[in-house]
């Protein structure tokens, strides 16, 4: 198999002006398109419901936790105990990636602008500009990992073993969001860009990426100004310091799994977490669920899994039994780039076509 011959990941093809991904009409976009499991639409319709409720609370907590860890190491800055607050603060710093996931569907909280505050608050701290992710998100759940429409395949084969492995820290992809940002501020968005927003959206992402530019300049001035590396520990800097559980909750969404088929069940894998896992992850460990039906919120995907669980691969628990799974992939991949998991087998475990 001639590995640099395999696929080009690039996007092709003009521009296509799908429906937005915060659109109730989404869901039925996705839905004429791939597989759906059979489920009660009376029951369905309790799911889609959003609760400004549910959403503050969890979003209260998440806060809640960040001001102490943050308070935690700003109190014992400058000695050793800094460290275990700052590391916690970190990861819940980076848990802003898949809040600002979710925030982008516009599912979390009923009341809309809610959902936008939000989701351009967590789009910053995970540096991933708002206005370009979200349209870009909208293609990667419309053309879920078909190569050269898919502009989220993170796990390309053969796999970017040392991309990956420094992205334990953000490095890789901390550097493409700082180029894209860097870029489309101009106003001439990336090659990728030009394929998913939409000609009448651009003049926001060039003023989003602007206003993060500006923002990362005045805590590094700030930090200058105070000869001191504590504003950049508490903006910035978090999303590589404490990226570690992020980068290996996100892996797990694709890697090693089918490409270019129709069925999510193939494509994404759910894994069952625990509680302190699944809070930070914002239930995304329900992937196959969230991509099926990506109009359900974050908080309704447990009842939603136990739903249809019996039409799916049976899940993985947890993530050390996932990478069992993956690493492996991973390394089959990198001799062989046309080998992945097929969940299509047995057949008999749930039906493998609509």
């Amino acid at each position: 198999m001639d590995k640099q011959n395999w696929k080009n990941y690039s996007l092709s093809g003009q521009v296509e002006a799908g429906v937005a991904l915060t659109e109730d009409s989404f869901e039925d976009q996705v839905e004429k398109s791939w597989f759906s499991a059979k489920i009660d639409r009376k029951e369905f319709k309790k799911l889609i419901k959003r609760s400004d409720d549910v959403a503050l609370r969890d979003f209260a907590l998440w806060f809640a936790l960040l001001f102490v860890s943050g308070l935690g190491g700003y109190l014992t800055w400058g000695t050793i105990w800094t460290v275990p607050f700052f590391a916690v603060y970190g990861i819940l710093y980076s848990a802003a990636d898949h809040r600002h996931h979710e925030l982008s569907h516009g599912t979390p909280f009923k009341t809309i602008w809610l959902n936008n505050v939000m989701f351009h608050i967590c789009a910053f701290m995970t540096l991933r500009e708002g206005c370009y992710y979200r349209w870009s998100h909208t293609r990667h759940h419309s053309h879920t990992l078909l190569v050269g429409k898919d502009p989220e395949i993170a796990a390309q084969r053969p796999p970017r073993l040392l991309a990956a492995f420094s992205d334990i820290f953000f490095i890789a992809d901390g550097w493409t969001q700082f180029k894209r940002i860097a870029r489309n501020a101009t106003g001439k968005l990336t090659a990728d860009g030009q394929h998913f927003v939409p000609e009448s959206e651009v003049y926001k992402v060039a003023r989003a990426s602007r206003i993060y530019l500006a923002i990362v300049a005045l805590v590094i001035v700030a930090a200058l100004a105070t000869q001191s590396w504590l504003p950049l520990m508490y903006v910035v800097l978090p999303r590589f310091y404490g990226g570690l559980l992020s980068q290996i909750f996100n892996y797990s969404q694709h890697a090693g799994l089918a490409e270019d088929v129709y069925d999510h069940r193939l494509n994404c894998r759910t894994v069952v977490m625990n509680p302190v896992f699944s809070f930070l992850y914002a239930n995304m460990n329900y992937h196959i669920e969230h991509h099926m039906f990506p109009m359900v919120p974050y908080y309704n995907l447990p009842k939603l899994h136990e739903m249809i669980k019996d039409q799916c691969p049976p899940a993985i628990n947890g993530m050390w039994e996932a990478y069992q799974e993956i690493i492996p992939a991973v390394f089959w991949q990198n001799r062989d780039p046309s080998w992945f998991i097929d969940r299509s087998e047995p057949k008999v475990a749930y039906p493998a076509s609509a």
